[in-house]
């Protein structure tokens, strides 16, 4: 239970057309030869960051979570990415953490990315998604949370631990600001005493809008573990919880953290 083994997927997205996405993304999956037990996807995998959820967007009995719960189950693995959902009449950036068993978990991007018009199309979602798997505990979030550390702030819990061990980042973060996306994951693991694990995409999309991936995996003290930068990629990682059990136990800077609330 010392370890657990993440693959992230750089891919290149084709522009709003799911069925290819799909395939695209369940040849790379199918093409992984190393063992794995999370499998992690880009931000909006099926379409792009696309601001069009009227016409893309899909219930969570559509074919996108179709899709993820039967790869999820042929391959023994965590599936998660997120995908253009519609709930209750309102769109959501929603990442879905997928059990091989068919159970999952929801986490609707709180911070949506205003310079994009994305808080005109989609309703921000409210709860941060802590998974469990193998006792570890992960911190899902989406692209833009990234620059908000309040809303990936690990605290201590009322058991005396830390909420979470690994954050990920799954995102559609252009080329243009990969400075600020490679900064700021080094930021995030190294305030959180955690692992971060950002996925990011390649290529253009239909905006003409650069990708550069720059994909990463961070370690507690702020090494850089991965970095893909500029090709579509699949890299599987085991990490160790006794990285990050030295770190803690080594500079227990959680302790000393500030109190604070987060308002609804």
């Amino acid at each position: 239970m010392s370890t657990l083994t993440f693959t992230l997927v750089q891919a290149n997205l084709r522009w709003e057309d799911k069925a290819a996405n799909l395939k695209h993304l369940g040849d790379l999956i199918a093409g992984l030869r190393e063992k794995t037990e999370v499998v992690l996807l880009p931000e909006m995998f099926t379409t792009g960051f696309s601001m069009d959820p009227e016409r893309l967007g899909e219930s969570m009995d559509g074919p996108t979570v179709d899709w993820i719960r039967q790869t999820a189950a042929a391959r023994k693995i965590v599936l998660a990415g997120s995908f253009i959902a519609t709930d209750n009449g309102e769109h959501y950036n929603r990442l879905v953490w997928m059990l091989p068993n068919g159970q999952y978990g929801c986490y609707d991007k709180r911070h949506l990315f205003a310079y994009a018009d994305e808080d005109q199309h989609y309703a921000p979602g409210a709860k941060r998604l802590i998974a469990s798997v193998k006792g570890w505990k992960i911190n899902l979030q989406v692209c833009y949370d990234l620059r908000f550390p309040v809303w990936a702030r690990n605290r201590i819990d009322t058991n005396g631990q830390p909420e979470y061990d690994v954050l990920v980042y799954v995102a559609n973060w252009p080329e243009r600001r990969n400075l600020a996306w490679k900064t700021l994951l080094r930021a995030r693991a190294i305030e959180n005493q955690c692992f971060v694990i950002g996925v990011n995409r390649v290529g253009r999309d239909g905006k003409d809008i650069a990708y550069s991936g720059d994909s990463m995996v961070i370690d507690p003290q702020g090494d850089i573990l991965y970095h893909r930068e500029g090709i579509e990629d699949t890299y599987t990682i085991t990490l160790d919880k006794t990285r990050l059990e030295e770190t803690r136990g080594r500079f227990p800077f959680l302790r000393d953290a500030d109190e604070f609330t987060i308002a609804p």
